[in-house]
């Protein structure tokens, strides 16, 4: 066991958390912590890390367990430094090898003293221990892959926006390698290449990882393990978060027989005692069995007991046909081009989702779309009767912190009374006091759900949400995307979420090569398509394909001289011999030809098995099939090497 916690209890004042829990972290667990908002989970992460003290029970760690913890409040860390030096700081100790050994090596130059010299081999010898000549390569490719330039290495941290500082915090955490990762909400702040590279990394992580997250595709592809605090217990599931639903639903079953028969138990006991009661022969009997029913231990009927959100999203009017329109938009910062040519149209009932790796100016446009972002040229023009509704992050941090959240309501604008408000309110879970409570003591989620309850009063018929998802749990993430595919107006949304894009867009928009791509279908149709592009493009890289290549061969000009020379005998040898040889390079150019063909199908039978869900719940699986495409891969290469090869012979020889 690398850490857990033995009969716990923990209280936040009256608030019950955890109630005689217990939980033991193995190795190699990569493990989802997942519940409502507020129940509990980022102070679980908490307990586990020693930052808060249990009232009853112990939080154990074995001895010399690392654990490293990241979580939103590592945003307030600030310097100068760059990136590359804020992550180089996981390898404190290689770095004070560096230091000490070119300060030994200048010593020795000077003076020769075998003892300096045993003191800087014992140096070289802990370094190459460390692997620590391989740090700088290491930071450059985990920063690369979550989602920074070679330029963006040597920039100052400071100069980066928080999701990007995460960023840094988190691959200085990757670097460190601790026994355990404890990460909350990890993705909130990732883009779709730079998750896909997160979860890659993870599930060839040597450590353990527990992870809080609203992702379903992140939770499927990633653990092994689901843990749920629930009703101040923690309950676990050995599988990934489809497991968990089914088996959830099989226990949620299972108690309500066990409920149901033991009701029936205690009403057929009942009738015994209240038949016997009065015969004294009986008497005897019948207080025997009231005893044994008070001592009976109590199912609980299984009612799942969960917050429910009430979002109902109400269209004032009807717009025109066409909500919104683009033409030849231009948007640069600085020599950074977003879009050179943005050229699209909104229609009544589109539900866009724009999506792409950070920077390619996906919230950009949305503000463009929004009015809220100037542009450099081009015409953004609104359509008739639109009424639009704006939802970012930023609307998070410009919640005033001495409101109330009543009277947050009440800058909106909605000429709803306190009453209307309040009730408004109750359907986002703020009920009674809680509408009085300040804005600056409120979590993460409950922020997000004040800023959700600001966008519906005003009963837009265009919605644009930026990352609407982040800090809202699962449960609440589902009510989201019904509410929204209930919805009657347009929506443009940008997300990292791909189980949430795929419920509710009916359009997928990207920006590609400063222009927006519109296809007209649902994520995982889009996904379908992108991968049906790339495996046509690389069957169109085999070039030419060979009915071509022989075609080229057979129809290749050849020049007849005016007088053509009588063949001697030595030119007769050499033609021989030469037809010898482009008959042997035909018969190997058919062979690789046959070659290619076969490791394309054994390839792309293998991206359809890595495409498959399933694979990820068996880590052994997933690297065999793995192991087996990268070799796929690069047995291709080579035999297209060695087929443009061949193919440039039997034209020269012809």
């Amino acid at each position: 066991m690398l850490a857990g916690l033995q009969n716990i209890d923990f209280e936040f004042g009256a608030r019950t958390i955890l109630r005689d829990a217990s939980w033991h972290i193995q190795p190699g667990e990569r493990i989802g912590l997942i519940g409502y908002n507020g129940t509990g989970k980022s102070t679980l992460l908490k307990l586990l890390v020693g930052e808060y003290q249990p009232s009853k029970g112990t939080v154990e760690r074995s001895r010399g367990t690392t654990i490293g913890y990241l979580h939103q409040d590592l945003l307030s860390f600030d310097t100068n430094e760059s990136i590359a030096a804020v992550a180089l700081g996981a390898f404190a100790r290689v770095l004070e090898l560096e230091k000490l050994i070119e300060t030994l090596g200048q010593e020795l130059e000077k003076t020769g003293d075998e003892k300096v010299l045993h003191q800087y081999s014992d140096c070289l010898q802990e370094m190459d221990a460390l692997d620590g000549y391989s740090i700088h390569h290491r930071t450059e490719e985990v920063l690369q892959g979550l989602g920074f330039s070679n330029e963006d290495l040597q920039r100052p941290y400071k100069e980066f926006s928080g999701g990007w500082r995460m960023r840094v915090l988190l691959a200085k955490m990757i670097l460190q390698q601790p026994d355990l990762l404890l990460l909350d909400e990890p993705t909130n702040h990732l883009d779709l290449p730079s998750i896909e590279w997160l979860e890659k990394y993870l599930l060839h992580y040597k450590g353990s990882v527990v992870m809080v997250s609203h992702d379903k595709y992140f939770l499927n592809r990633m653990v092994n393990k689901i843990v749920e605090l629930y009703q101040q217990e923690l309950h676990s599931y050995s599988g990934n978060y489809d497991f968990y639903e089914k088996e959830k639903a099989v226990r949620m079953e299972l108690q309500q027989k066990a409920f149901e028969n033991q009701q029936d138990y205690i009403r057929q006991q009942e009738r015994i005692v209240e038949r016997f009661r009065a015969k004294a022969s009986k008497a005897a009997m019948a207080q025997s069995i009231i005893k044994k029913l008070d001592k009976l231990e109590r199912i609980d009927a299984a009612e799942l007991i969960r917050p429910n959100i009430k979002i109902n999203f109400r269209v004032d009017k009807t717009p025109g046909k066409v909500l919104a329109e683009l033409k030849g938009i231009k948007k640069s910062f600085g020599k950074n081009c977003i879009l050179k040519n943005g050229v699209a149209e909104i229609e009544r009932g589109d539900k866009i989702a724009l999506i792409g790796a950070n920077g390619k100016g996906k919230s950009t446009l949305l503000r463009i779309i929004a009015g809220t972002e100037p542009f450099d040229g081009g015409v953004r023009k609104w359509g008739h009767n639109v009424s639009e509704s704006f939802y970012a992050q930023h609307q998070l941090e410009s919640l005033r912190l001495d409101h109330t959240i009543l009277g947050e309501m009440k800058e909106c604008g909605s000429q709803l009374n306190d009453l209307e408000l309040r009730g408004l309110l109750g359907c986002f879970l703020f009920s009674g006091d809680d509408a009085d409570k300040k804005i600056s003591v409120l979590s993460g989620g409950e922020k997000a759900r004040v800023a959700l309850a600001k966008v519906i009063v005003s009963k837009a018929n265009f919605l644009l949400l930026d990352e609407p998802t982040n800090h809202l749990d699962l449960h609440s993430c589902e009510l989201l995307i019904e509410a929204l595919n209930n919805y009657q107006g347009t929506l443009m949304l940008v997300s990292h979420d791909r189980h949430f894009i795929a419920k509710t867009a009916n359009k997928i928009w990207e920006i590609v090569d400063q222009e927006i791509k519109e296809f007209k279908g649902g994520y995982e149709e889009w996904v379908a398509w992108k991968e049906r592009m790339a495996r046509q493009k690389t069957i169109t890289s085999l070039s030419p394909t060979p009915a071509t290549a022989m075609a080229a061969v057979a129809q290749k000009p050849t020049s007849v001289p005016a007088t053509s020379p009588t063949p001697t005998a030595s030119t007769g040898a050499v033609d021989k011999e030469k037809k010898k040889e482009t008959q042997r390079l035909q018969k190997r150019f058919e062979q690789v030809e046959r070659s290619l063909a076969e490791w394309q199908e054994k390839k792309q039978q293998l991206e359809t098995q890595l495409g498959d869900p399933g694979i990820y719940a068996s880590k052994e699986l997933f690297l065999k099939t793995e192991t087996a495409f990268t070799q796929a891969t690069q047995q291709l290469e080579l035999l297209n090497k060695e087929y443009e090869e061949l193919f440039e012979k039997l034209m020269t020889a012809s």
